[in-house]
């Protein structure tokens, strides 16, 4: 199986729907985040350097859906790209998170919210990917 098996336009299509899905889930929830992180709206600045990275890095996500998902399980599906990004996230996304917020002594609302939309991420590539094989 090459590495670049994928459908990169699914892959695309995920990056841009998981960025959405974290724009809308951040402005429903900015108040509770901002408290979680100690931060005002006035001591964010105007950085969009975090932009660039989420992007690039929700790009890196939906590509390893795309990879992983017919490698564990024969073949795309939504039903199995939902399997996989539920299965990442709990394998890997939640529980490293919740060791560093542990070390970190982050309020656990700050788990629940950036780990709630980790979860939402992969199961939209999941989805996205299923769709469009």
């Amino acid at each position: 199986m090459s590495h670049f098996a994928v459908n990169w336009l699914a892959v695309v299509l995920a990056t841009v729907a998981s960025f959405a899905f974290g724009a809308a889930w951040y402005m429903a929830l900015s108040k509770q985040w901002l408290a979680a992180i100690g931060k005002t709206k006035e001591t964010m600045g105007n950085d969009y350097t975090p932009f660039i990275w989420s992007a690039a890095l929700l790009f890196v996500m939906a590509y390893f859906i795309a990879l992983l998902t017919p490698a564990l399980l024969e073949t795309t599906s939504v039903t199995n790209g939902l399997i996989v990004g539920a299965h990442m996230w709990l394998g890997f996304v939640i529980t490293s998170m919740i060791i560093n917020h542990r070390y970190e002594g982050a309020p656990w609302t700050r788990t629940l919210i950036d780990g709630g939309y980790l979860l939402g991420v992969l199961l939209i590539d999941g989805v996205v990917i299923g769709v469009f094989g």
